[in-house]
């Protein structure tokens, strides 16, 4: 599973794919609060991406793809 929840900290790794939008989401939901960390992700589904920039969590590490990095990144913080 490319989405890994540990206790304040959502990890997204790898390549996420459209289902992991759902699993984002409802983390998200039950803990508001929760950094979401990308510094292992390759690629994310646009499903992931529109979860990320509708619930505007607090984000750390940069993403392995340059142009997630250059503008995901830019659009969520």
């Amino acid at each position: 599973m490319t989405v890994r929840i540990e206790a304040e900290v959502i990890h997204l790794t790898g390549r996420c794919q459209a289902e992991d939008a759902d699993t984002l989401l409802i983390a998200l939901q039950e803990q508001p609060g929760r950094i979401v960390d990308m510094a292992d992700v390759q690629r994310l589904h646009l499903a992931v991406a529109q979860v990320l920039l509708a619930a505007r969590p607090a984000v750390r590490g940069v993403p392995a793809s340059d142009f997630l990095a250059r503008h995901l990144l830019d659009l969520l913080q």
